[in-house]
């Protein structure tokens, strides 16, 4: 049976969500699966990513192939790399300590990447913030002086009428 390591479609309609699923080449995409191996939600920046790297790794091993947006995921993962880091074990080119030394090395370099990432973003979206807030604030300050104008405006107008006013009477009188 060929075995595929695919997604697996849910959430709303314009809302993805996606299950990582090892599954039967010949199964619906949505259709039946033989395991979960994670998630992935990419409607978040960035995408949310949970997987079971030991399962995903057994499933490579026993020869299930991944589509290719599932081997991008498994590949920023490091699936992929422990994977091939095991087939040296397998060679006798590595030690099981020494694999583990080295995909626990890539995992921490790899999370100090995303939260540096995370920390752009999030720095972008403070900037952005702050540069909406100072427009706002210039463009009330405009329209407070041009209300503060037209109040002086009609202020003038009000006390020219009633000189106006004066002097016709004063002519009429006369």
């Amino acid at each position: 049976m060929p075995v595929k390591i695919r997604l697996q479609r849910h959430g709303k309609k314009g809302k993805p969500f996606y299950w990582i699923v090892a599954a039967d080449s010949r199964a619906k995409r949505d259709g039946k699966f033989l395991e979960k191996l994670g998630t992935y939600n990419p409607n978040t920046n960035p995408a949310q990513i949970t997987l079971d790297v030991d399962s995903s790794v057994q499933w490579l091993q026993n020869g299930a192939q991944p589509t290719d947006t599932a081997k991008r995921i498994l590949s920023y993962k490091g699936v992929l790399l422990k994977h091939h880091l095991l087939g040296g074990v397998a060679k006798g080119a590595l030690t099981a300590e020494q694999v583990d030394e080295k995909f626990n090395a890539w995992l921490d370099e790899k999370e100090g990447k995303v939260s540096s990432k995370e920390a752009d973003l999030a720095q972008a979206k403070a900037d952005a913030k702050a540069k909406a807030l100072e427009a706002e604030k210039e463009v009330n300050e405009k329209r407070k002086a041009a209300a503060v104008a037209a109040q002086a405006e009609a202020e003038a107008a009000t006390t020219e009428e009633p000189a106006a006013e004066a002097e016709e009477s004063e002519q009429a009188a006369e």
